[in-house]
């Protein structure tokens, strides 16, 4: 017997449905969040398991994994696509949801997506603890910088380095402002340290994974553009065609068409918008004046005549982002002067 399985994840407990190839109910239950738990539930009846769905989240790769390794034929589905398909329905449950799923799992009708390998999950960890030590830097300085404000005292324009000097000399005119003051420079210092550790870190693994090397050797791509690239990409067999990856990450124009309107959004901005922002700072740092010369930038300042610098900007962003799945696929360095076809 045929067996469809889905399942609606939270945090304490997922809701399970099993549905036969008829559409017959064979089981509803509510288990821990845990792959062991559904494992255990999934063990009870006999039948062939054709497929077990659950929807991408927070924790849809560690269930993933775990319920693969069990030996599942688990199917991680795009959130937004079962959302508009579980929508119908007029009662929202967990039951309700994971019935939907299954259903969806029987008759076909689900987004797959790519659940990441375990070294990007790792590498994107370091780098999004490292942007929220960055952000918090960045909090902290700005707070400070109000609060000695309100008492005519200016910060000003000064490096990271003299910005703590710099506070204490306004301090000298007021010293009874040090005992709020003093905690907020202590906290800054405790961020600075951790995240120069991360930083650091950032450059180590960088320069010793064979791919981020490779993608480095192309213009405007330094370790955070390169790490950032190759954790959201993960395998780069994933894409058949190098120019489906700009689209994927949402670098592409959308547009909106309905009866007599018919007029362009923009870019679509779908994807990871990690990789996004990383892949448009590549492309301004390409598009400056004291970078080497290449063929990259020549195109781009070519469409930065005709269209405007922005979107030349994005338009290298989304060639870059074929170039370096390209580079990635052949294994081969980026080329600085265009070869004939």
């Amino acid at each position: 017997m045929d067996l469809f399985v889905g399942l609606d994840v939270s945090l304490r407990s997922t809701s399970v449905c099993i549905l036969d190839g008829a559409g017959e109910l064979v089981k509803e239950a509510k288990v821990e969040s845990e792959p062991a738990s559904i494992a255990a539930l999934l063990e009870k009846f006999a039948g062939c398991y054709r497929r077990v769905g659950l929807e991408a989240g927070p924790l849809s790769q560690w269930l993933y994994s775990g319920l693969a390794s069990a030996g599942y034929p688990v199917t991680c589905v795009e959130a937004r696509h079962m959302r508009a398909a579980l929508s119908a329905r007029i009662n929202k449950t967990d039951r309700n949801d994971a019935r939907g799923i299954a259903q969806m799992m029987r008759v076909g009708l689900f987004r797959p997506v790519h659940v990441k390998t375990e070294r990007s999950q790792e590498i994107r960890m370091l780098l999004t603890a490292r942007k929220f030590l960055q952000s918090k830097i960045i909090d902290a300085e700005n707070n400070l910088r109000g609060l000695l404000r309100n008492f005519g005292m200016k910060v000003g324009a000064v490096t990271r380095a003299q910005f703590e000097s710099r506070v204490k000399e306004l301090l000298e005119a007021r010293p009874h402002l040090a005992l709020a003051v003093t905690p907020l420079l202590e906290v800054r210092r405790v961020l600075r340290v951790q995240y120069q550790h991360l930083h650091k870190a950032m450059h180590l693994l960088a320069a010793d994974d064979p791919v981020c090397r490779l993608l480095m050797t192309a213009p405007g791509v330094g370790p955070l553009v390169a790490l950032t690239f190759r954790t959201g990409v993960d395998k780069a067999a994933r894409f058949r065609r190098s120019r489906s990856v700009p689209a994927h990450f949402g670098l592409t124009p959308a547009r909106y068409q309905s009866g007599e309107i018919d007029h362009g959004r923009g870019i679509s901005k779908c994807g990871d918008a990690g990789v996004r922002w990383a892949l448009v700072e590549a492309a301004g740092a390409i598009m400056r004046r004291n970078t080497k010369n290449s063929s990259l930038k020549a195109w781009g300042l070519s469409v930065a005549k005709r269209r405007g610098r922005l979107r030349a900007v994005v338009a290298v962003a989304r060639r870059l982002a074929t170039i370096l799945h390209r580079m990635w696929t052949d294994n081969t360095e980026f080329r600085w002067q265009a070869q004939p076809a």
